[in-house]
């Protein structure tokens, strides 16, 4: 009955939080969920203001007993029984409002992080490495979720209490309140002291903490390489140098911390120990009565916890602060790649029109005055060497890197022009370096469809795993379709995570495909299999083949040859192959490849292997 009381209300309360786009700004978060924490204030006021009474009644009460009056006596300790309860009541509802926004705040900056990350381009993750996000969207956003939860909680709770017991201090004597806050003046600077160490030690802490995953995730992800390498011991002394960096930032953290207590407690003690002194000469004196002494003792107590949480308090602050900082760094950068005015076209024929397309890595230039028109439904192959610009011009075209105005054109319209989501939904690359995610291979081949539980969604996953020649292996797996690829795919070979990746390509049936050699991990047989299957694409849609296998560019309708990032050949396989360009000495260096591979004995089948 109480949990789903319980349930019913953090439903209601969470209705209070405004809806719509979740803003980045602190301040601006703490605005958003601004009914809960003045929900969660306005108990905190209730809570302290029922203290504040039950010290008054706790003063009746004891001056009641030293005066034999038995009867207001009971009656000033039923009364303070049921205060403290309510009080309690209280507390527990601003504790459930407050820790309901921070959990609030942590939802939606997550979710804004996963977004904007994903609009980020390959300068900004070449510039930050994985391990330093993963710890920034981990440690440091539950570093903000406390800072707004149980910070802001201890924040408005010290600020009350102080208030409320300063309120029934000075009310019982001004005097005695003014001697034992003689040490506040000290104690305020001494706090604000640890505050700035604090955060400077907390930014260097969690700098460190970043350092080191970003290490151990990638000794974890070319663990075969280590390994195959014998670097083993190489790979330990550089983990072992970020992790004594971060012990040594965490000690120093620690220490400066840990001398927090003790320095705040000895002020405590010092405010306590004047109190009791002057105190106990206002009593004998008879300027206060035992019971104002009671409840005095009361209110200081209520006192020295907000005075002893100051560092505490300060602690989380700041730790929530240079969390926040760090996650800025995220927030603050600035896409390559953004949407454009224009509005989606209801349906994309899918012709492709490269026009004075250049491109460069910093200075290095990979792509300069590269040209061509490719109608729809007609198939194109891109050919040329090693580091000629082939996979760099397949993610311009998809608008995965960032093309100039007037260089790419969809349909005669300017991908630059058109929503991102839009041009990459119509034309989709897939990348010559297949990744796949961590789950099973029905999951990755139905990673682009919109209903992966449609009733027609399981034929189509074995339609399209057909049709990139996987199909066979994937049945062979332990568990078919439901295996488990593992990390990247680890658990399948090259040519498997290729085929699949193509699967994962050819279900989602966009308007352009472009394939970057799809055929480098795979054998003849398999080869052949696959350019059937797109040729058969290119019956349907337009296709861009990027590839270094003649037999693979023959299938298509035009060639073009890239050298040094520019178009020096292009035109029709036969065409390229009655010249004496680059095209036609691949084609005699593949065609020699294959001859000397026809005629070599294999080592089983030599004699010295048979005798």
């Amino acid at each position: 009955m109480a949990t789903a009381w319980a349930d019913r209300w953090l439903r209601g309360v969470d209705r209070l939080v405004t809806r719509g786009r979740a803003p980045i700004d602190l301040w601006a978060q703490f605005r958003r969920n601004r009914s809960l924490y003045l929900l969660g204030g306005l108990t905190l006021m209730i809570q302290q203001g029922l203290l504040a009474k039950r010290d008054f009644l706790v003063k009746g009460a004891v001056d009641a007993v030293t005066a034999f009056r038995e009867a207001d006596a009971t009656n000033g300790a039923i009364m303070i029984l049921i205060v403290s309860v309510v009080a309690a009541c209280a507390r527990l509802l601003s504790r459930m409002t407050v820790f309901t926004a921070g959990r609030n705040v942590e939802y939606e900056l997550r979710a804004r992080l996963i977004e904007h990350l994903h609009r980020l381009g390959p300068r900004f993750f070449a510039r930050m490495p994985t391990g330093e996000i993963m710890s920034r969207a981990t440690n440091d956003l539950s570093q903000v979720r406390l800072l707004l939860g149980f910070g802001v909680l201890n924040v408005f709770s010290s600020a009350l209490s102080l208030l409320s017991a300063l309120y029934v201090m000075i009310a019982i004597s001004l005097q005695l309140t003014l001697a034992t806050l003689t040490i506040f003046p000290a104690l305020m600077i001494v706090t604000r002291w640890f505050s700035f160490g604090l955060f400077k030690r907390n930014r260097e802490n969690q700098q460190a903490i970043g350092k080191m995953s970003d290490r151990v995730l990638a000794s974890f992800a070319g663990v075969r390489v280590v390994r195959s390498f014998a670097m083993e011991e190489e790979e330990h002394a550089a983990f072992e140098e970020l992790n004594q960096d971060y012990l040594e930032k965490s000690l120093s953290l620690a220490r400066f911390r840990g001398s927090m207590p003790a320095v705040m407690s000895a002020f405590v003690a010092l405010g306590v120990l004047i109190a009791f002194w002057y105190g106990a000469h206002l009593l004998v004196d008879g300027q206060i009565s035992t019971g104002d002494f009671v409840a005095f003792w009361l209110a200081l107590l209520r006192l020295i916890w907000p005075m002893m949480a100051i560092g505490f308090v300060t602690a989380v602050v700041q730790r929530g602060r240079a969390g926040y900082q760090r996650l800025k760094e995220i927030f603050d950068a600035e896409p390559e790649l953004t949407d454009g005015d224009r509005k989606p076209p209801e349906t994309i024929a899918g012709s492709l029109r490269v026009s004075d397309l250049s491109f460069a890595y910093g200075e290095t230039v990979v792509l300069d005055g590269v040209g061509f028109d490719l109608p729809a439904g007609q198939s194109l192959a891109v050919v040329g060497r090693t580091g000629s610009g082939k996979s760099t011009l397949g993610a311009l075209m998809a608008r995965l890197l960032p093309p100039e105005p007037g260089t790419v054109f969809l349909d005669e319209v300017d991908v630059c022009e058109l929503p991102l989501r839009s041009v990459r939904a119509s034309v989709v690359y897939t990348q010559q370096n297949a990744f796949l995610f961590s789950t099973t291979v029905e999951e990755n081949i139905a990673f682009a469809l919109n209903d992966r539980g449609a009733e027609d969604g399981h034929g189509r996953v074995r339609q399209a795993a057909a049709e990139a020649q996987v199909d066979a292996d994937v049945e062979l797996l332990p568990e078919g379709y439901d295996t488990v690829v593992g990390e990247r795919g680890v658990q399948l070979s090259g040519g498997q995570k290729q085929r699949v990746a193509l699967a994962r390509a050819l279900i989602s049936e966009p308007a352009v495909l472009v394939l970057d050699d799809p055929l480098s991990a795979v054998d003849a047989r398999t080869e052949s299999a696959i350019l059937d299957a797109i040729e058969r694409q290119s019956a349907e849609r337009t296709v861009v083949l990027i590839t270094h296998r003649i037999a693979a560019a023959q299938r298509c309708d035009r060639v073009i040859v890239l050298e040094r990032g520019r178009v020096v050949e292009s035109g029709t396989h036969e065409q390229l192959l009655q010249g004496d360009g680059l095209y036609a000495l691949f084609a005699e260096e593949q065609q020699l490849e294959r001859e000397l591979a026809a005629v070599s004995v294999p080592p089983s089948d030599a004699p010295e292997a048979r005798a």
